[in-house]
């Protein structure tokens, strides 16, 4: 079965189109400016052992109007790798935030569609966005099943004693305000790759996602997610591309009646100028380490100050599941920064951490997962390539076989 996996953004668009029982990615593509001038989409797709790479100049007026391109490409005598659309049985939607509404994945109904509109307002970059892409992809996709995975699913498991916080319960009855985590996509497969890897099925683990966006979760010895670092949005925990992480309120306060700043332009510093970008300049991990290594002071402190705000959070998660048996790196910056990873483990052998340096440096941007622990390291300390594609496809598939 081929499964074409969706995340739709505000103006743009990445699928994949996933032969299920091989797990091959038989095409994929990345549509951009939808409606806005200089629109275009890079297709690629798969003969063979051959790859080929088309990039498409192309008025994108709208989602609709970019499936029914991206529909054409697959389709294409040239570009195409199925012979008509009806060959796609299913699409799963990578949704960013399902709120306590849904806590599995689910066929898209309108009732789903209705909660994934009222729940905008807590992921207002991203729910709205990928509503317009099921809207737009059952148009291109009549007969096909649509499912929506949802980031926040994985979390569910979360107690309430970590998920509530301490203000009163009235936010929380009324207004549903809470810990909900993100990013449980990635965390739950690279979980289960790790499982697979070390043979070992009742596996405590801390996962360590790195990209632009970061988080870690704290996953028990039954493969449940029981502390995450975001929060009611994407903007707690560990220090980010742009975002700040964690951050006193009473900054807040401040800014606001001694500084006179609108609540509108703190938003955009702590979510936008801030993090990486705010220490260093760059939000680009590769340019920080460039400047690291030229010696820019402020290049050492953003990596320090990244590397120690991991650290807290492992020896809190350490505390959490009485002991961790493997650190699992995954992500952008987790599995291609050989630096991050260094410094994270640095100085934690007093909880049984010891990382194997030149390991870590030669196994950089693995294909697969590999180990980067010393022998004689307590806690096995692995590098997982995430594919959140794969696993949407996988949980669409489940849902729909």
């Amino acid at each position: 079965m081929e499964i074409l996996v969706i995340n739709a953004g505000s103006s743009s668009l990445k699928y994949q189109l996933i032969h299920i029982e091989t797990g091959q990615v038989l095409a994929k593509g990345l549509a951009e400016r939808i409606g806005m001038p200089g629109s275009n989409i890079v297709h690629e797709w798969t003969k063979g052992e051959e790859v080929f790479k088309k990039k498409l100049d192309v008025a994108l007026q709208n989602h609709t109007v970019a499936f029914d391109v991206i529909a054409g490409l697959l389709i294409d005598a040239e570009t195409g790798v199925i012979r008509q659309q009806e060959d796609i049985k299913a699409v799963g939607h990578r949704v960013v935030h399902g709120g306590e509404h849904y806590t599995e994945t689910q066929v898209v109904t309108d009732e789903v569609k209705q909660a994934i509109r009222e729940l905008a307002s807590l992921a207002p970059l991203h729910n709205p966005a990928n509503l317009i892409g099921i809207n737009a992809a059952e148009k291109a996709f009549p007969n096909a099943v649509h499912v929506a995975v949802f980031d926040t699913a994985f979390h569910h498991t979360i107690p309430e004693k970590a998920f509530r916080y301490a203000i009163p319960e009235r936010f929380y009855q009324h207004d549903r305000i809470r810990a909900y985590g993100f990013h449980g996509t990635s965390h739950k497969f690279v979980y289960e790759q790790a499982v697979k890897h070390l043979e070992a099925p009742d596996l405590k683990a801390i996962t360590i996602h790195l990209g632009n966006g970061a988080s870690m979760t704290a996953i028990n010895e039954k493969g449940e997610s029981i502390e995450t670092s975001m929060g009611f949005g994407p903007l707690a925990g560990l220090i980010m591309g742009t975002r700040s992480g964690d951050i006193d309120p009473s900054i807040i306060f401040h800014m606001v009646e001694e500084m006179d700043m609108s609540l509108d332009d703190i938003k955009e510093i702590l979510n936008k100028q801030s993090g990486m970008l705010g220490i260093a300049g760059s939000n680009d991990a590769r340019d920080v380490i460039r400047l690291y290594q030229e010696g820019d002071k402020n290049a050492i402190l953003c990596y320090e100050m990244y590397a120690h705000r991991i650290k807290k959070y492992i020896g809190a998660y350490m505390a959490v599941l009485n002991g961790v048996d493997a650190l699992i790196f995954t992500a952008g910056i987790g599995e291609n920064n050989e630096l991050a990873r260094r410094l994270c483990c640095e100085n934690l052998s007093g909880l049984g951490i010891e990382l194997d340096v030149q390991a870590n440096a030669a196994k950089n941007h693995p294909s697969q997962v590999v180990e980067v622990n010393t022998a004689a390291s307590k806690v096995k300390i692995l590098v997982v390539p995430t594919n959140e594609e794969l696993e949407i496809a996988q949980q669409t598939y489940a849902l729909v076989k």
